[in-house]
């Protein structure tokens, strides 16, 4: 596995090693040896979560806050999305910052979001399916979000504007500089 730092601490690209041969191919998606040698961070997932969506979605921007924060592993088995990482750790010099990066079944790459990060995906592509592992258990009481379309932020979501398609919960999440994390 191949481990890429981004410009934001502790967030990582992760590119696995695919072993094909006539009958198809073989992917080790995660091995948390390797991801401990390669990153310095330890981190241990205890929930799997699968998503499916036709192209034009967009989930995020979420977080768990507090004792539920949860740092992720994202990937996708079939389509693409573009991915996003927004820091938002209020001691971290990127705090605001964010790193995107196109993922695919065909590309196989993943991205480590650190905990304390929001994070996002557009699906790019119909039938597209999303999977992520977390290292801490989810709590509705413990959702935190920004709206997707925050000028501070200015993310480009490779949508068009009439082509986003969001949950009513996400439709409600207000801008960077309305957004407290208690």
């Amino acid at each position: 596995m191949k481990v890429i730092e981004t410009f934001l601490k502790d967030c990582f690209v992760l590119e696995p090693n695919v072993f094909g041969d006539n009958r198809g191919s073989f992917i080790e998606t995660f091995n948390k040896k390797t991801f401990q040698q390669k990153t310095g961070l330890e981190v241990s997932f205890v929930q799997d979560n699968q998503s499916i969506s036709q192209r034009g979605v967009l989930r995020g921007l979420h977080l768990q806050k507090g004792d539920f924060a949860q740092a992720k592993l994202v990937r996708v088995i079939q389509g693409r999305v573009l991915d996003v990482a927004v820091d938002f750790r209020e001691d971290s010099p990127t705090f605001g910052q964010h790193f995107s990066i196109e993922l695919s079944g065909d590309n196989n790459k993943q991205l480590f979001v650190p905990r304390g990060f929001l994070h996002g995906f557009s699906t790019l592509e119909d039938n597209t399916i999303f999977s992520y592992k977390v290292d801490n258990f989810y709590n509705k009481e413990s959702e935190f979000g920004v709206v997707y379309n925050d000028k501070t932020l200015n993310i480009d979501w490779k949508l068009a504007h009439d082509e986003v398609l969001l949950s009513d919960e996400d439709k409600l999440l207000t801008d960077l500089t309305k957004s407290k994390l208690i």
